[in-house]
């Protein structure tokens, strides 16, 4: 059962935001370890959406490059997450909260050694170079994204063969 809620959560983020395709542009600051770095909320009416954040918490909306399912959301002159068309209806699992940490890699560890999953295809840098997500799924099946500023960097280098070439004889 838990299987399938994890499937269906992962399907349902990534049907509702194409995360992998448009990750989030990271925060121009650094909030900190441990704190909200940045948010996505799904709905299935964006312009009645943007109505009702933009009014209740005089947030602004700006295009996202590409795409008319999505719109960046800007508090007082600063990116502070995303809200996107998702599709189907909306669930109590729609939505990703990224939570800074230092060490993208260590984090989606630490997530794994105390009972969570990795969602596949996390963690991967954010394509401007400005940092990494990962996304993970805890133990009670709730999605929660991790963002760090450093990008995870170059993959390591394959390793070579240890198998010396035989001796010539001759």
């Amino acid at each position: 059962m838990r299987n399938v809620m994890v499937a269906m959560i992962v399907v349902s983020i990534l049907a509702a935001g194409e995360l992998l395709a448009a990750p989030p542009k990271p925060l121009k600051s650094d909030v900190g370890p441990g704190r909200v770095a940045w948010f996505d909320i799904t709905t299935t009416d964006l312009a009645r959406s943007k109505e009702f954040y933009g009014k209740l918490f005089a947030w602004e909306f700006t295009a996202v490059p590409g795409t008319d399912q999505a719109a960046e959301i800007v508090s007082r002159g600063t990116s502070i997450g995303t809200i996107r068309v998702a599709e189907g209806a909306i669930s109590g699992f729609n939505g990703v909260v990224y939570i800074q940490v230092a060490d993208i890699k260590a984090g989606c560890e630490k997530a794994k050694a105390l009972g969570g999953t990795v969602v596949p295809g996390f963690p991967f840098d954010l394509s401007d170079g400005g940092g990494a997500v990962g996304l993970v799924v805890d133990p009670a099946g709730h999605p929660i994204g991790m963002y760090s500023r450093t990008p995870l960097g170059p993959a390591p280098a394959p390793k070579q063969a240890s198998n010396p070439a035989p001796p010539r004889n001759g």
